[in-house]
């Protein structure tokens, strides 16, 4: 069905990006084929926010448009033949457009990738997550000539309402469960009472059995969003973690701060603060679960093991708690901080771990002394001196120095 109703401010959408819509346009009229801008581009710029990724939907062969558009405009195309799909890269930039053959998905087994056949633009819609998501934009006039919402996901847009489009959704595809919550929190929107219902024990079920990576992928995407915190809070309630592994919802996350340093990745921080109180056990097999890298593996179970034994450095010289913390990735101290609030973790990121002494290898083997294990126990001796305020200056430490030689 076609929508008469209004279409978006087409103001919304940056000047080189209509361009190249009108381009995209020509040759799709040049080739007699329909063209749809379909998905969260739509959605978002009925919402008014700024509008991002691309995805262009073709009734016909979208391989060979995209091999057009690279003939007419430059550029490079990325053919996914199985899937009838290609990945537009534009010319002189990074940028890329998806371009999809309007198509038909058959699940044939529960939480697999489907399998696909091509089709029409309404079946295409059909075929996608919420009725926000299931609206198109067909190029044409001005810039687009029509609006296709054969799902009222206009309606639910403006109801703020996240609509699953058919009962078995969460089965099909139970990752669709994280993507509700993340809409549910970016824009402000409720899940449809139907649609919250069918996060049944069928569909947490197809969850536990899907692969670690894919799961990964899905907790990435929502520890990146600006309510990440509400959004781990969302999943517990539902039941999710649980599904991922029975371990997981014991554990009771740390708030996440609105802004974060921009020493640390932000995503491993937002894992290390929702998981550091999980028992020290879980991490290899969470680590192995979820496809974790080795170095966030490293950075949970370091932060465990630092929460843990804080209370045996209570009192303790700045030399001792360094000594102890640089055998820790600093993501993990920080992440214990922002957890403890303890003053020496602070003091050891912005201070501690950055005191050196003067002296160096070269100056104690000018000196005369051997390279050896000799060397390290002075320099240790005197960078120890330094932090604990025994050495404050140049001369103080070259009389040190006499003594330990």
């Amino acid at each position: 069905m076609t929508s008469s109703r209004s279409l978006p401010d087409l103001s919304l959408i940056p000047s080189e990006q209509q361009d190249l819509l009108r381009r995209m346009s020509a040759q799709a009229s040049a080739l007699d084929v329909r063209a749809f801008v379909v998905g969260g581009f739509v959605r978002d710029l009925f919402l008014r926010r700024p509008v991002k990724d691309l995805d262009v939907i073709i009734e016909g062969d979208a391989i060979r448009f995209g091999e057009s558009l690279v003939k007419q405009m430059g550029g490079k195309l990325t053919a996914h033949h199985k899937f009838h799909t290609a990945i537009w890269q534009l010319p002189s930039t990074s940028e890329t457009i998806d371009l999809i053959t309007a198509r038909k998905e058959t699940y044939v087994k529960s939480g697999s990738l489907p399998s696909v056949t091509p089709s029409t633009i309404e079946d295409d819609l059909r075929r996608r997550d919420f009725t926000i998501n299931a609206m198109a934009l067909r190029l044409g006039g001005d810039l687009f000539s029509e609006l296709l919402d054969p799902l009222n996901g206009r309606d639910d847009l403006e109801k703020k309402t996240i609509r699953a489009l058919h009962p078995r959704s969460f089965v099909d595809d139970p990752t669709r469960i994280f993507r509700a919550v993340r809409y549910e929190q970016r824009y402000g929107f409720q899940l449809d009472p139907s649609t919250a219902s069918l996060v049944s024990n069928e569909a947490l079920a197809v969850l536990a059995s899907l692969s670690g990576e894919r799961i990964r992928h899905e907790l990435d995407l929502l520890l990146a969003e600006e309510n990440a915190f509400a959004s781990i809070l969302r999943i517990a309630n539902m039941g999710l973690p649980s599904a991922i592994h029975p371990d997981l919802a014991k554990v009771e996350p740390h708030p996440f701060p609105d802004r974060l340093s921009d020493e640390f990745d932000p995503l491993t921080v937002r894992y290390l603060l929702w998981l550091t109180d999980a028992p020290a056990g879980i991490f290899p097999v969470l680590a192995q679960r979820l496809d974790f890298s080795s170095d966030l593996t490293t950075a949970l179970t370091s932060a465990s093991h630092i929460r843990s034994t804080l209370p045996t450095f209570s009192g303790r010289n700045p030399s001792v708690w360094t000594f102890e913390l640089e055998k820790h990735p600093p993501v993990s101290i920080y992440a214990v901080h922002l957890v403890s609030r303890e003053p020496a973790l602070a003091e050891y990121l912005s201070t501690w771990r950055h005191v050196k002494p003067m002296t160096t290898g070269n100056h104690l083997k000018a000196l005369g002394v051997l390279p050896g294990p000799r060397y390290k126990e002075i320099l240790t001796s005197l960078r120890a001196a330094w932090l604990d305020g025994a050495v404050s200056n140049e001369s103080q430490e070259k009389e040190m120095l006499k003594t330990l030689l």
